[in-house]
């Protein structure tokens, strides 16, 4: 939608998050939409719910057209190399390899060959890769071990006594099944010792094992749940259910956000009181809730990606309603009166200085006035603006989306 050039600038109270370019060929075999925070057949309370919420807002693993997932769809071991492409930067470690079997214009090939030289999956004799099978669960743990460099501390036979079926686990990958394992890697639905080395990987299987891997690697909040294996002996001691209320708010009186903003406005919320359970203080007020202002149509919702309570950072899936509330500026308005006790988006701020001439806008709320000015010029020429007019204090309560685990 929007035709704003590659651009920087902070702001006094949010900064725009900078977008990293993703890979150029599909994630999955067929055509993904863009990403969804729910889908129609992952319920809040599924297993996997939380690991495909989190993937999904990263654009690591997506949804299909009609709104579904399909979490217990295979996944094959080129869909595999494109999620493990998304998730990870790695330094290659051996050269590019010439699989017979996946031409140069494969949707895959790109993907496939950048697992292949970072150690996150290898061919099979005769240069074949058989990048439409479906990858076995061994193959998908095996694969972020080696990718990650883990080895196993301890014997592999005494880490994997934790399996009712550790017998079922292929010789070559004990080791790196057991580097898994003590890396907390393992996600096993419904019986956590039960390992099923062997079938094949769903969709919600595999997003669990990268979140986790994920996980081992500090590039996220850890999700407690009791199917992770070295996890289910601490459960959490209280969980708020998916529909919970969350008030919050913040220090400006009004957000304003252009309908052409370029980037999500990230924002921080405060908890405006207590959330209890049995009478039990779960998240004290004053806890923070990171996360972004995304457009949708004609209106702005808040997205809530993780709670900051207690000293611990949690992820959080909550959004508010969508805000349709909206200001119009007209050229030659008074700049100050339109943003007094207010927090602008950048592309905001850029309308209101493109339209008022007013340069002070600038230095109010972009720091960096030279990326303004540089934006401010896209509203050259017009006589008006709409803008999302946003009251944090009532129109940015949240809903929990997925369950909230607290310890």
């Amino acid at each position: 939608m929007s035709r704003f050039n590659t651009w920087q600038s902070g702001t006094a109270l949010f900064s725009m998050l900078a977008l990293t370019a993703g890979a150029a060929a599909p994630l999955v075999a067929y055509a993904p939409v863009q990403a969804q925070t729910q889908f129609s057949d992952v319920s809040a309370s599924y297993w996997a719910a939380g690991f495909i919420q989190e993937l999904n807002q990263r654009n690591i693993i997506r949804g299909f057209p009609d709104g579904t997932f399909r979490p217990n769809d295979p996944v094959t071991r080129a869909q595999f190399a494109a999620m493990v492409r998304q998730a990870f930067s790695r330094a290659p470690m051996r050269q590019e390899a010439r699989f017979v079997d996946v031409p140069n214009n494969y949707w895959g090939a790109a993907a496939i060959q950048d697992a292949y030289k970072t150690g996150f999956l290898s061919g099979y004799p005769g240069n074949v890769f058989r990048p439409e099978e479906n990858i076995p669960r061994a193959q998908v743990l095996v694969s972020l071990a080696n990718g990650l460099g883990y080895t196993a501390s301890n014997s592999a036979g005494n880490v994997l006594q934790v399996y009712n079926d550790a017998s079922a686990i292929p010789n070559w990958a004990t080791n790196s099944i057991a580097a898994a394992t003590e890396k907390k890697i393992v996600v096993n639905y419904p019986n956590v010792q039960t390992l099923n080395p062997n079938r094949a990987a769903t969709r919600a299987e595999v997003a669990a094992f990268i979140y986790q891997a994920m996980v081992s690697m500090g590039q996220t909040a850890a999700i407690s749940s009791p199917y992770i294996v070295g996890q289910a002996s601490s459960p959490a001691v209280s969980q708020l259910p998916a529909g919970t209320m969350l008030t919050v708010g913040h220090q400006a009186e009004k957000i304003l956000v252009s309908l052409e903003e370029p980037k999500p406005v990230p924002l921080t919320l405060t908890l405006n009181r207590d959330v209890m359970m049995d009478g039990k203080v779960l998240i004290p007020a004053n806890s923070q809730v990171v996360g972004e202002i995304r457009l949708e149509g004609e209106g702005a919702r808040f997205y809530a990606n993780e709670l900051l309570v207690n000293g611990s950072r949690l992820p959080l899936s909550a959004t508010s309603a969508v805000v349709t509330k909206t200001q119009r500026v007209t050229r030659g308005a008074n700049a100050l009166e339109i943003i007094g006790g207010a927090a602008l988006g950048a592309g905001a701020a850029a309308a209101i200085t493109g339209l008022t001439g007013d340069r002070e806008v600038e230095l109010i709320t972009v720091l960096g006035g030279g990326a303004a000015g540089a934006l401010a010029g896209y509203f050259l020429g017009r006589d008006s603006v709409t803008l999302i007019s946003i009251n944090p204090n009532t129109d940015l309560n949240l809903t929990l989306s997925a369950p909230l685990a607290m310890r």
